[in-house]
């Protein structure tokens, strides 16, 4: 065999190897699709059911979705969309914090937000004419990049049932322990408006660049911030003033809250 002929039966043979691994890759991308959509739609559901303090690891997590009914809203309105829109803005299949990033904030340090979309999906416990819990969608910039999450408010729609975030970059150690039980264990119980909100829509509901003062007059709004991760918790700050103010959740809250 001369080295021509042995070099074009090796590129030959690597080309047939190729082609074949290709197919292999494409049949089971197409044949897993569904099965790993699957798992990402159930994830999501286990994180705004963790948010919420609500998730048992013990039961099946559809089993426990089902007292959770998903509603879209206009945000600009407060009012539940009549159009049946999904996925569009922050709560839908595009993920939370969909929106576009402000041009003036891209990070925690300058604001870090995004600008508000006119839809987003919510999530409402028990009865949705007169709801247990709201769980809210929530994102903004952390230090090195988007963080994304949900809030859970309880039946007054003013104190917080819980918090939680499924996405983000924070540095372990610092940033990362958004995720440390004993932090997110601080915002059970804390308020998000004064008055519940009736006389004043302004967020309270504040994470500090230290630690909460127990016997100060705003400590019922105040959740200690993390230590060592100065921006990180500049923009959790961020992100609540945004999305549970006026341009956020705000209108919609108070929406739920009128007799």
């Amino acid at each position: 065999m001369s080295a021509e002929e042995s070099v074009r039966k090796t590129l030959t043979a690597a080309l047939a190897l190729c082609a074949a691994c290709s197919v292999v890759v494409s049949t089971a991308a197409v044949l897993l699709g569904p099965l790993q959509e699957r798992n990402r739609s159930e994830d999501r559901k286990r994180n705004i059911l963790a948010a919420a303090g609500m998730h048992d690891p013990s039961r099946p997590v559809a089993e426990q979705f089902a007292q959770i009914a998903a509603r879209v809203v206009h945000l600009p309105s407060g009012r539940f969309a009549d159009d049946g829109r999904v996925g569009a803005g922050v709560g839908g299949g595009t993920g939370a914090g969909a929106g576009a990033w402000d041009s003036a904030g891209n990070n925690a340090e300058d604001g870090g937000r995004f600008r508000g979309p006119d839809y987003a999906e919510v999530y409402l416990v028990g009865d949705p004419r007169q709801p247990d819990a709201v769980i809210l969608p929530i994102a903004g910039a952390g230090l090195w990049g988007p963080m994304k999450g949900f809030i859970a408010l309880r039946e007054d729609f003013n104190t917080v049932a819980g918090i939680g975030f499924h996405e983000h970059k924070e540095t372990p150690g610092l940033g990362g322990e958004v995720d440390n039980p004993r932090w997110k264990a601080l915002w059970p119980g804390k308020l998000v408006y004064v008055n519940d909100g009736a006389n004043d829509s302004a967020v309270a509901l504040t994470v500090l660049k230290g630690i909460a003062d127990r016997d100060g007059a705003a400590y019922r709004h105040e959740i200690d911030g993390l230590s060592g991760a100065t921006l990180t918790t500049r923009g959790i700050d961020n992100m609540l003033k945004f999305w549970l103010g006026a341009e956020g959740f705000g209108p919609f809250l108070a929406e739920l809250r009128k007799p």
